[in-house]
């Protein structure tokens, strides 16, 4: 049976400690916004959690989750291949500071990454010790929360992924939902309230160790430059327990769609609402970001979200025909990362072999295919393919160099005397001679097949899903 917990004694569990002007440090009651007069519980017993946690088979199991996963070193630059002589020197003391509620963890070394569309994105990388303890607390945790979530978020869960959202906004624009408010939470992971995560994990968890502990990873400052600096509100990109988090924070923003009956998907922090009409549309923005700001205390980024058409915007990468029978495709976005993605490769095989750089292609190119086998649009995977030989053709011509080289290697590939010397002394770019007919018949597409070289187009046949 759940338990209906009296308020004020479950008040007592969310005191926290601050230090004040004399230095002392005094308790003080946490403020949440409309606290219930009763909380429910799961049926199990939560009360107990941390030694489940730090249980032999729970933490054999992350360890081998965190050596797989990799990654780079914290501050202490521990590495991974270095985790396992950590534990045996130090888990029974750190299991014992778990276990008594002393355990502090380390500031996580702060890396930024640039954004595919602009600006940077902050990153925080917990030591390997701390890694793998977030991941034993992730192990235990998901199969209490996951439950419970909304069957529209396609994040970081068990058995769903981001094609299956995909797939499912498709099913939605063909049902007569022919608008779309897409919604951007401004800085999302930075900027969550922590105040308010412990609250809804507090509803749900009984045992005043693990809060304890999961408040003291939130508050884990950053490290930049040797300087750690205090962590009051977001989770950090980069650890094992920041995606279970943001899926607790914003399963009240769908349960509260769900409430109003909205059509909306989720993943992770993207999140779309369909609608029938732009002035449908236009209000459901309006009325979801004062919820947002308001309840959850996050910002809806007003440039990036809109009321739009659904094959005005991408969602996951992809985007739809205005078809009524809307079709998934790739969006164009989408196809820019990429290429800027060959191109880097490319830009690296100037003086290596051809064969090599192919083989640094391979992967990438099986990578985005695999994505994208949801599309049902399949002329870009053709216009990749002339796209893809073209720039191995560049790597030629450009290898060849003076004009004279060039005439040779033209007429080594058959090239007649005349044909040879006209081509090689032409004067235009490498860009314009990989794309004419001397290059195509000097570097067949079967000799760039022979070398390795895959087709987007074949590789969709291969593992296309419509």
């Amino acid at each position: 049976m759940r338990q209906e917990v009296d308020t004020d004694k479950r008040a007592e569990m969310l005191k926290r400690k601050v230090s004040g002007n004399d230095g002392i440090m005094r308790e003080q009651p946490i403020a949440y916004q409309a606290c219930p007069a009763s909380v429910e519980y799961f049926e199990e017993d939560t009360k107990e959690l941390l030694s489940k946690i730090l249980s032999k088979e729970n933490m054999q199991a992350a360890y081998r989750r965190v050596v797989k996963n990799g990654g780079a070193s914290g501050i202490d630059g521990i590495t991974v291949d270095e985790l396992k002589m950590q534990c045996q020197q130090h888990w029974p003391r750190i299991r014992e500071a778990l276990l008594a509620g002393k355990y502090q963890p380390q500031a996580v070394r702060q890396v930024e990454i640039p954004k595919p569309n602009g600006g940077t994105r902050i990153l925080g990388i917990p030591t390997v010790m701390d890694r793998l303890i977030q991941q034993a607390i992730h192990q235990v945790l998901q199969p209490i929360y996951d439950p419970k979530f909304s069957e529209q978020s396609y994040g970081f869960r068990p058995n769903r992924n981001a094609q299956m959202a995909v797939a499912k906004s498709r099913e939605i624009t063909r049902s007569g939902y022919r608008w779309v408010v897409d919604i951007d939470l401004e800085k999302f992971f930075d900027r969550v309230n922590h105040d308010i995560l412990m609250h809804r994990l507090w509803k749900r968890i009984q045992d005043k160790r693990l809060l304890k502990l999961i408040r003291a990873y939130l508050k884990s400052g950053l490290m930049l430059g040797g300087i750690a600096s205090l962590r009051t509100e977001g989770v950090p990109q980069g650890s094992p327990l920041s995606p279970l988090l943001s899926n607790i924070m914003l399963d009240e923003l769908d349960k509260e769609l769900e409430k109003r009956k909205h059509k909306h998907l989720r993943y992770a922090d993207d999140c779309n609402i369909y609608v029938r009409s732009k002035a449908a549309g236009e209000r459901v923005l309006k009325s979801i970001s004062r919820y947002v700001e308001e309840r959850l205390k996050l910002r809806i980024n007003a440039e990036k979200s809109a009321v739009a058409r659904p094959w005005e915007r991408k969602f996951l990468g992809y985007t739809v025909t205005r078809h009524k029978e809307a079709k998934l495709k790739v969006a164009q976005l989408s196809e820019k990362r990429l290429k800027g993605k060959l191109k880097d490769v490319f830009r690296r095989g100037r003086g290596r072999a051809i064969y090599s750089v192919i083989k640094e292609l391979t992967p990438i190119i099986r990578g985005w295919i695999n994505y994208f086998k949801y599309s049902e649009v399949k002329g870009l995977f053709e216009e990749l393919d002339g796209w893809l030989r073209r720039k191995i053709r560049v790597l030629y011509w450009r290898r060849w160099k003076k004009p004279k080289t060039r005439e040779r290697k033209l007429r080594q590939q058959g090239i007649g005397v005349e044909r040879a010397w006209k081509s090689a002394y032409n004067g235009r770019g490498a860009w314009w001679n990989a794309g004419a007919s001397h290059m195509n018949q000097a570097i067949p597409t079967k000799y760039l097949r022979h070398l390795g070289l895959l087709s987007f187009m074949e590789e969709y046949q291969r593992v296309k899903v419509y």
